[in-house]
């Protein structure tokens, strides 16, 4: 491994981790199809709405509750056994959906995978964003949206390829559900071949160890490398700093820059469900079959589209970096509801008893252009942004709480979208049209780029950006400002000692 380049090796661990998105975007495609399989609702025996609801969101209330324990294990126990244990409860969930012989053990199943989501949706990006390079953090910490589609994709393509060769079978939907263990394999028993994150080993102490996987991640193992120097020095202040103050809960409530982070990392990840993305991608076959397209075409055309948010999310990590953070989100957003605009349209004419082939192809098109904008400048950003403006003293905790927003959102969205389409029918789009302009407007207004700045800046960043972005000045990134910090703390501490020892007297 010490021979491979260091921007290589650094990429390479991540997208490991980012193996744990590919469970969440395989759970997510994955659903569609289970629902449309008979031999399925004979075994669940319901068509409640509401309870079929549930079956979809149970794994999103688990995901809300593994959010926190996620963060207590990488804070006690580290990142890599975090994503190790979240590797075991998934398989655990994925043995009870796939042998599940009612409704009652599909739930139970749905909930623990959900858990270990919860968890890896807090873990893999926490470990990608204190890996990663500043100037690289943003297309290293993309690859989790990334492997969501990538999940997504294999999800369809297995879902639909058995619903064509074993429609009435068992095997149409316990085979999908049990393919989907086998990335949690490499989470539960390869991890620990990933290198620590240094941050980690940092804030427990470990120095030495800290040191020599920066080394291993930037330099080729030189611990002498300048930039691994400087790089180790801003972290050692930093969490020098933080060590001085309570790293419990309070800290995240009790600073004012702190709670500032949170809510826009919560903002961001409720902003992002209110866009419609699960709401299409749990009931795609329904949505599709609205706007006159059977339910072979149905299933077809949601595996096409999970091929399309692939190439987003491979534009969004190829140019991430270059484009910021800031343009993705208030651009993507305002695509999004130009989107939904035109398809609540098309929509309403079949409702009402019209629409012809070709509006809905119309209206397959838009969501086709809907989910490249989504997968390029919308989901990624939400996984990017909370992390990377967090200090290592609450970065898991902090992370756990804006996921935690996201798997509660989804949750909502999974449990009303049944009966909202029912119900509402083409109405319901109109949600997703007026949020995505809301969601542009709010980062337009609130969210300041991030872009370049290293993890240890962000503290003094927002400290100093106004929280109206508009009207705020430009702030130059600078590795080492939290180092110039320390340095003239520590001279106006000694400065002032020397004024109040005995026998000190002010030159008039």
């Amino acid at each position: 491994m010490f021979s491979l380049p260091p921007k290589l090796y650094t990429f390479l661990c991540a997208t490991f981790a980012a193996m744990g998105a590919a469970l969440f975007g395989y759970d997510l495609g994955v659903i569609a199809y289970v629902l449309e399989a008979q031999d399925f609702n004979n075994t669940i025996k319901t068509d409640n709405s509401n309870y079929i609801g549930f079956i979809v969101s149970a794994m999103l209330l688990g995901a809300f509750v593994g959010s926190i324990p996620a963060s207590l294990i990488a804070d006690s126990f580290s990142r890599r056994t975090g994503i190790t244990v979240a590797g075991g409860v998934f398989i655990l969930g994925g043995i009870l959906q796939t042998a599940a012989p009612n409704k009652e053990s599909m739930l139970a199943g749905r909930f623990f995978a959900g858990v270990a989501i919860g968890m890896l949706g807090c873990l893999t990006p926490l470990y990608q964003s204190e890996i990663a390079h500043p100037a690289a953090r943003g297309m290293l910490t993309a690859t989790f949206q990334l492997f969501i589609g990538i999940g997504a994709i294999i999800a369809g393509w297995i879902g639909y390829g058995v619903a064509q060769t074993h429609p009435l079978s068992p095997i149409a939907w316990r085979l999908p559900l049990g393919f989907q263990m086998a990335p949690a394999v490499p989470l539960l028993f390869l991890t620990f071949l990933l290198p620590e994150s240094p941050r980690w080993l940092m804030i427990r102490g470990r120095e030495s160890e800290a040191l020599r996987v920066l080394a291993r991640l930037r330099a080729r193992g030189d611990e002498n490398d300048q930039f691994v120097q400087e790089e180790f020095e801003s972290m050692k202040v930093k969490v020098e700093e933080e060590a001085a103050t309570n790293q419990s809960w309070a800290l995240i409530f009790g600073d004012k820059t702190n709670l500032r982070k949170v809510l826009y990392g919560i903002i961001l990840q409720f902003s992002v469900q209110m866009t419609g993305v699960s709401a299409i991608q749990y009931y795609a076959p329904s949505v599709y079959k609205s706007v006159g397209f059977s339910a072979h075409t149905s299933l077809l055309i949601n595996s096409l589209n999970n091929v399309n948010g692939l190439l987003g999310e491979v534009a969004c990590v190829l140019l991430i970096d270059k484009v910021g953070r800031r343009f993705p989100l208030i651009a993507g957003n305002t695509l999004s509801g130009i989107c939904f605009a035109i398809a609540t349209g098309l929509a309403r004419k079949f409702a009402t008893g019209g629409g012809s082939r070709g509006e809905g192809i119309g209206f397959v098109a838009v969501l086709f252009v809907y989910n490249f904008v989504f997968s390029a400048c919308i989901g990624p950003l939400s996984w990017i942004y909370p992390v990377e403006i967090m200090n290592t003293a609450i970065r898991a905790k902090a992370t756990a709480m804006t996921s935690m927003a996201a798997w509660i959102a989804n949750f909502m969205i999974g449990q009303v979208s049944k009966t909202a389409f029912d119900n509402l029918q083409w109405r319901y789009y109109l949600v997703f049209t007026v949020c995505s302009f809301t969601n542009a407007l709010t980062f337009y207004m609130l969210f300041p780029e991030t872009k370049g700045r290293s993890l240890e800046e962000m503290d003094t960043y927002f400290r100093t950006v106004h929280w109206f972005v508009p009207t705020a000045k430009d702030i130059p990134a600078d590795i080492r400002a939290p180092v110039r910090e320390h340095d003239r703390a520590v001279e106006n501490f000694s400065n002032k000692n020397e004024k109040e020892a005995p026998g000190h007297q002010e030159l008039v």
